[in-house]
């Protein structure tokens, strides 16, 4: 059995498979967090790791590529770790694209959650607020902001980012390391996944702007059949990043996270229509 058959087997029930794997990794990092802050007082859990979340997080890595390249060091407060995690997210989404982006990153799970409540609320006006010709362009500000953090990090040889990360901020509401930049976004951000699905993941967020691109030459892809397409639209609707997957034969957009909500197993109701494969062209 190939790879792919093997992962389309394995997420025929994809939807709560999803859902699993993202309250794991959420849970995992929030009570890492608690326990770094009870272990700067002592008090921490013996068998759970006291990391902090810039230990933990792969966008560390990125942001300290340059200063590591020139001098051999990194950044202030980034730790080898990140840069290891970096390398497994970028070998990941070489294979599956940004599936660290659709399946484990806390930030896009809680943005998630919340636009369930807007979904209740608003029900098809919800994830259409914003006009199309707009949002089109919106979606590229995230590349200005991965240029500016990684501008000024090399610059400044500080992490210049967690004074506005939003994701710091939630897993450190108990601390007083937050601060009020990263405090006003990550508001502003959940008060608008009540109207736009994943916000920050389709308009600022850094990291999902380097994995996007390898969207572009991935080797696992989302390939839809054309002859067997009902064209009901039902992989555009479910798709949390508004891709319209009913007119591309390969999903190459920059903004896929892979979460393959798309596709036959999960939403699509033409069998074998949109798939999980390798090496398709």
């Amino acid at each position: 059995m190939t790879i792919a058959k093997y992962w389309n087997k394995f997420t025929r029930r994809r939807i709560w498979v999803r859902n699993l794997v993202q309250i794991f990794f959420f849970a995992l990092i929030a009570l890492i967090s608690v326990n770094h802050t009870l272990a700067e007082s002592g008090k921490g859990i013996p068998f759970l790791s006291s990391a902090s979340l810039h230990a933990l997080c792969p966008f560390g890595g990125v942001v300290t590529i340059y200063q590591y390249a020139v001098s051999g060091t990194f950044v202030q407060k980034i730790h080898e770790s990140a840069f290891i995690l970096m390398i497994v997210g970028f070998i990941l989404a070489i294979l599956f694209g940004p599936v660290f982006c659709g399946w484990i990153c806390p930030f896009g799970s809680i943005q998630e959650w919340f636009g369930r409540l807007g979904k209740k609320i608003f029900k098809r006006r919800y994830n259409r607020f914003i006009p199309a010709k707009f949002d089109r362009w919106l979606r590229y500000l995230r590349y200005l902001v991965l240029a500016w953090i990684v501008y000024m990090t090399a610059a400044s040889g500080s992490l210049v980012f967690a004074e506005f990360d939003p994701y710091f901020t939630l897993f450190n509401l108990w601390s007083s390391e937050i601060a009020i930049g990263g405090l006003i976004i990550l508001v502003v951000t959940l008060a608008g996944s009540l109207f736009v699905e994943r916000p920050w993941c389709k308009y600022a967020c850094p990291y999902g702007a380097v994995l996007g691109v390898s969207n572009l030459f991935r080797i696992f892809r989302i390939r839809r059949v054309a002859g067997t397409c009902k064209l009901d639209g039902a992989c555009d609707i479910y798709c949390p990043m508004n891709i319209k997957v009913s007119d591309k034969t390969i999903v190459r957009d920059h903004q896929c996270i892979s979460c393959l909500e798309c596709t036959s197993e999960a939403r699509c109701p033409a069998a074998g229509t949109v798939d999980f494969v390798a090496g398709a062209k």
